[in-house]
Formats: C-alpha cells, sequence, structure tokens
C-alpha cells in the first residue's frame, strides 16, 4: 500500500514538473528580433535579441538560426559576474564590458538548445545557444552567426527563468501572434457605486 502511494505521488509530481514546462515557453520571433517569455498565454518578459546575418537553416556550417520548436538541453554561467567570457561553455576568466572594440564573445550565460524536429535537429551538434554578447550595440539586428544574441543583462534575466526541458520556438512570426489580446466578451469586474 506504501509503494502505491509513493508512485501515485511521484506520478503527480511528474506531471505537474511536465505540465509547468509545457506552460511556459520562449518565443523568439526572427522579424521582431525580439524574444519573449510566455507562460500559459500571458507575457512575463520580453527582450531585443539578435538572430543570424546569414539567414535561417540548420545545415552544419551555414552559420543560421535554425526554426521551430527546440528546448533548453543545458545552462551555463551560474553566478559569473555580467561580461564574463565563456568559450567552450566553461568561463575563462576575463570579463569585457558592453562594446569592447574588437570582441565578439559570449558572455554572462548560455542556454544550449537541442532541436525536436526533422528541420532542426542538428541544432545541438551545432551548438546553437541564447547567450550574452560584447556587442550589445548590434542587439535588434540579424548579426549573429547562428545563435540568438542578448544583452548580458537580459541574458541573465531569462537564464533565471529558463529550465532544462523548457521549449523554445524560433518563428517568422511576430511575437503578438502567441500573446492573446483580451477579447470584449470577456467578463469584466466593476465596482459598483451605490
Amino acid at each position: 500500500m506504501k509503494s502505491i502511494l509513493t508512485l501515485s505521488i511521484l506520478v503527480t509530481a511528474f506531471r505537474l514538473a511536465s505540465a509547468q514546462s509545457v506552460a511556459t515557453e520562449i518565443v523568439v520571433s526572427v522579424p521582431d528580433q525580439q524574444l519573449a517569455v510566455i507562460d500559459r498565454s500571458k507575457l512575463i518578459s520580453k527582450y531585443p535579441i539578435s538572430t543570424s546575418k546569414f539567414g535561417l537553416g540548420d545545415s552544419n556550417g551555414s552559420y543560421r538560426t535554425p526554426l521551430g520548436v527546440l528546448f533548453v538541453s543545458a545552462k551555463f554561467g551560474d553566478r559569473l559576474p555580467a561580461g564574463a567570457v565563456i568559450k567552450n561553455r566553461v568561463p575563462t576568466g576575463e570579463v569585457v564590458n558592453p562594446n569592447a572594440p574588437g570582441r565578439d564573445a559570449i558572455v554572462s550565460r548560455v542556454i544550449w538548445l537541442r532541436g525536436m524536429e526533422q528541420q532542426n535537429r542538428a541544432a545541438r551538434d551545432r551548438c546553437i545557444y541564447i547567450h550574452g554578447t560584447a556587442e550589445e550595440r548590434l542587439i535588434g539586428r540579424p548579426v549573429s552567426f547562428g545563435c540568438i544574441r542578448m544583452r548580458s543583462r537580459d541574458v541573465i534575466s531569462l537564464y533565471d527563468l529558463a529550465h532544462i526541458g523548457m521549449h523554445v520556438t524560433i518563428t517568422q512570426r511576430k511575437i503578438d501572434n502567441f500573446i492573446p489580446k483580451p477579447s470584449d466578451d470577456q467578463p469584466s469586474l466593476l465596482a459598483r457605486t451605490d
């Protein structure tokens, strides 16, 4: 009897964790050059980003940003200072200022993505990340080599919201398409003054 109760609790906990990971997602809009965190159709946060200057795709060596549904497979950079240089997912000990001349380093945090569809299966092997960039002045324009670039303060904020298994949708649709608008027929609460 005790083992059945334990099993029941574990199954319930797993279902709740699974529901949470599907309910909260990251959406990257290529035309908007924005990333949004959405929880149960509600906007939690939105950030400017940069996708690839080479366009969209997932071929090895293409330096393109893959489309479709991916998920967070690993995270690197816990407690690193903003601007900490990360090479091969390991901090180098160097810290660079935003827009340091001649620097195109991955900085602050790395969120490693793995593809879930045929169109993005190579994403993990290609080391497609959401990461901080030293070239913050270029955020908002497609300038990366395939990854999703963010300002250091923004990727640190996102890193704290993201979890392993969280879905990431990279799309050619606008962010607004993922956030439902309140409809006129929804009931509202009004205060009475009589």
